[in-house]
């Protein structure tokens, strides 16, 4: 999926929140590309957790559970603290 640039702007702003409230560990749930590493193509990965930390130097959300994303291959983030802001 080629993201659109107002599609790009919601996801920064929707990190941005999330990073915002980190503390918390809010519940989030995310999409993101997992390229194959033998071939072209990979899979899209979804996971729900809780937000540990984020990796500023490679960009890397964490979930509780250890699980590791590289927020340049995020399509989606979705959690409750985005109704809650609106």
């Amino acid at each position: 999926i080629e993201l659109d640039e107002d599609t790009r702007a919601e996801l920064d702003r929707r990190q941005a929140i999330l990073l915002g409230h980190i503390d918390e560990q809010p519940e989030v749930t995310i999409t993101w590309f997992q390229p194959d590493e033998r071939k072209d193509g990979g899979a899209y990965l979804t996971a729900t957790g809780r937000l540990k930390k984020f990796r500023e130097l490679e960009r890397i959300l964490v979930l509780a559970d250890g699980t590791e994303i590289p927020m340049e291959d995020v399509v989606a983030l979705e959690s409750d603290i985005f109704q809650t802001l609106i």
